[in-house]
């Protein structure tokens, strides 16, 4: 079984802003002005964050990256466009949230830069399957899967067939468990 611990040390913490449209104001694009400033104060009495959309809404996240590079430099975009994994470069970097990722070109560091919601792998590129069981573990770039528009990195693919007995479950058990795991 994997040390937890030293993958949770070995990884580098930062601050993603989750949660914003919780906080966020009803509006309605019918009705007077008026009526908008009474469903928007409403609203506002209603909910705590709409004096400071930011109370709160900060959640400590780990990225599982050997040297302060995620994915063992593997280009994260290639698992959507080329259906692969792929080695990216050097020449094509990006810091994102306190991590280097690497690109294969310069189009894929720049989806990645405008979307990087969109093509960081869940669970902070932890393994999904240990996330499921309560820990964390490293990845194998080559032991993955895109679910619902999601990437999903497991330690290698023995474990990714264990993972893909029940994806859904899987995915259900990881969501409640992230990112609790991370101070185990």
């Amino acid at each position: 079984m994997m040390n937890t611990k030293l993958w949770a040390s070995v990884a580098i913490a930062a601050t993603l802003s989750l949660g914003m449209t919780a906080c966020g104001t009803a509006t309605s694009d019918s009705g007077s002005t008026a009526e908008q400033a009474s469903a928007t104060a409403q609203a506002d009495s209603a909910n705590p964050c709409a004096a400071n959309p930011c109370a709160g809404a900060a959640t400590l996240v780990s990225f599982n990256a050997d040297d302060g590079v995620a994915i063992l430099g593997t280009d994260p975009v290639a698992y959507f466009t080329q259906g692969e994994a792929v080695q990216g470069s050097e020449e094509f970097e990006h810091e994102w949230n306190g991590v280097v990722w690497r690109f294969a070109n310069a189009e894929h560091r720049d989806l990645f830069a405008a979307a990087p919601e969109q093509y960081a792998p869940q669970y902070g590129g932890y393994c999904a399957w240990a996330v499921s069981q309560g820990a964390t573990a490293p990845i194998e770039p080559d032991a993955w899967k895109i679910v619902d528009g999601k990437l999903y990195l497991n330690y290698n693919s023995d474990v990714q067939t264990r993972w893909e007995q029940d994806i859904p479950g899987n995915i259900d058990k990881a969501n409640q468990n992230w990112p609790g795991v991370l101070t185990q």
